[in-house]
């Protein structure tokens, strides 16, 4: 019987080295140790719960009242503007009209968040962003405008800057920037770690990946991804999804989760149906972990395929994330 170290038991020819038929059975038995080896001493996801505080990433935040002199820096010329289309505009409509015209992208947001503020608080701004929902709006919601001549009044009641409504435009202005953050940071530590595989997707700010145009023949055509992991010959090693969690829980923590469950069977049904080896890579960080049953949540992902589900955080980027699971 041979030895996986190449040597065999009664005096063989040769020991290590041998070529051929040899020489690919002792690579396959290597293989398969440093595989079961990898089995035995990998944590998981559940396992660090104990140590969860330490496992996580906190992005930098800005202190109140400390940001009140930025925000108002930055705002000002929103409200002035504001005030300008105001004090001419006939109606409430007619301000979200004018409003709407702007071409200059953040400017046009951030007055649409004023006057969500001032004139109609159940509109969402997502819902006045679309020019071409505007009469859809304004016939569904017009009615429960707050008349021009109140929102003029109002709004010369306050000061200018208003400090409270430029803190509250300040906490909108870094949404979705930890996300950038975090796929950024993993970009980067991933092409230092692996020099040889490549990671496609956007690094920070930009469309997802269609996992359609990685996959022709992809069931789901809209199935968007966050990056794509491959080896040196262009072979699909993982496809990742990565989420900056600053606070859930509850119906939020129960849709995030819920959908991460859905895509994650509809990804291994994909693969196993075409024989492929892929790996799906949950990338989650922030102190939203922390809350509820967010980790246990996470956690129970790996359990759908622990050989090719892995749920992590930056910090275990390095003891979890190796060549060997990524082949395996």
């Amino acid at each position: 019987m041979r030895r996986c170290d190449g040597a065999t038991d009664e005096g063989g020819k040769k020991k290590g080295g041998e070529v051929g038929e040899f020489g690919k059975r002792l690579y396959i038995c290597r293989q398969k140790q440093r595989i079961l080896s990898m089995k035995f001493s990998m944590k998981s996801f559940a396992q660090y719960k104990k140590d969860a505080p330490n496992q996580i990433t906190m992005a930098n935040g800005a202190f109140y009242p400390d940001i009140l002199k930025q925000a108002c820096e930055l705002y000002k010329p929103v409200l002035i503007y504001f005030g300008q289309l105001l004090a001419t505009s006939a109606s409430s409509e007619i301000l979200l009209k004018e409003i709407t015209k702007l071409t200059q992208t953040w400017m046009r947001i951030q007055l649409l968040r004023v006057f969500r503020k001032y004139v109609s608080p159940e509109t969402s701004v997502e819902m006045l962003k679309s020019k071409n929902k505007i009469p859809m709006v304004c016939k569904n919601f017009g009615k429960d405008f707050r008349p021009i001549h109140i929102v003029q009044r109002k709004f010369n009641e306050r000061p200018l800057p208003d400090e409270a409504l430029c803190a509250v435009l300040w906490e909108y202005k870094d949404r979705g920037q930890k996300g950038y953050s975090l796929t950024e940071s993993f970009f980067e530590i991933f092409q230092s770690k692996f020099p040889n595989y490549s990671i496609e997707g956007p690094k920070r700010a930009g469309a997802d990946v269609q996992l359609a145009d990685v996959f022709p023949d992809y069931p789901n055509p809209s199935r968007p991804v966050d990056f794509i992991i491959k080896d040196s010959k262009s072979n699909v090693l993982a496809i990742g999804l990565a989420r900056y969690d600053s606070d859930r829980g509850g119906a939020q923590e129960d849709d995030r989760t819920g959908g991460y469950n859905n895509c994650a069977r509809e990804i291994l049904a994909y693969t196993k149906s075409k024989n492929l080896n892929v790996k799906i890579i949950f990338l989650n960080d922030g102190p939203g972990l922390l809350l509820g049953s967010m980790w246990d949540d996470y956690s129970k992902l790996e359990n759908i395929d622990s050989k090719k589900i892995m749920v992590l955080t930056l910090r275990m980027i390095n003891d979890r994330l190796t060549e060997e699971w990524l082949n395996s």
